[in-house]
């Protein structure tokens, strides 16, 4: 339970009773590489926080090409939180790109906790600023910087990400062509 600790005093001191009640609605558990979390057209009843692995979210059109919303790791929290405030399905899959660890959440009960507990609403709330601002940044990010400059980020955020996922999979998430990754690579590494 340290990394949960570490992980719920990373957003700011929250009381020792306040984390033990946090600890009570964590359940250990973990997925296979290509096992699915949460998925399109179901109601999500849990979040996660990954403690090892990498989870991607993705959109599929009805040809079948998938589009990698979001890439999530180690210290993060995942699930379809749209799901889960309005309980109305999900409209993105995740699935683990890697064998992954989690501390998995009841989102009800988690609610009825912040209910009673104001620290854990606090924390609430600044977990779901932290996640604004992730998606504020990838917005951002699609929106002015070049595919090299988006991989260049990638790259910084998790370093070994190419002997961790498929390249197609970066690609997608870079919102480029695998021929296009390719060409990046090249560059980059041949200067």
């Amino acid at each position: 339970m340290e990394f949960l600790k570490d992980f719920i005093e990373s957003f700011g001191n929250i009381p020792k009773t306040s984390v033990q009640k946090l600890f009570g609605l964590a359940k250990n558990i973990s997925f296979k590489k290509n096992e699915i979390i949460s998925k399109v057209g179901h109601i999500s009843s849990s979040f996660f926080i990954i403690k090892a692995g990498i989870v991607r979210s993705y959109h599929q059109d009805e040809n079948g090409k998938q589009y990698i919303r979001t890439i999530f790791t180690a210290n993060k929290t995942t699930g379809c939180l749209g799901s889960l405030i309005t309980r109305e399905t999900c409209k993105l899959t995740y699935e683990c790109l890697t064998d992954c660890e989690f501390y998995q959440f009841n989102f009800k009960e988690f609610k009825k906790l912040i209910k009673k507990d104001h620290q854990i609403a606090m924390l609430y709330n600044r977990m779901l600023e932290s996640i604004f601002l992730v998606m504020e940044s990838r917005i951002y990010d699609l929106s002015v910087l070049n595919a090299t400059e988006r991989y260049l980020k990638l790259k910084n955020e998790i370093f070994n990400i190419e002997d961790l996922i498929p390249q197609y999979h970066i690609a997608s998430y870079l919102n480029i062509s695998p021929v296009q990754l390719s060409r990046i690579r090249k560059e980059i590494y041949s200067k």
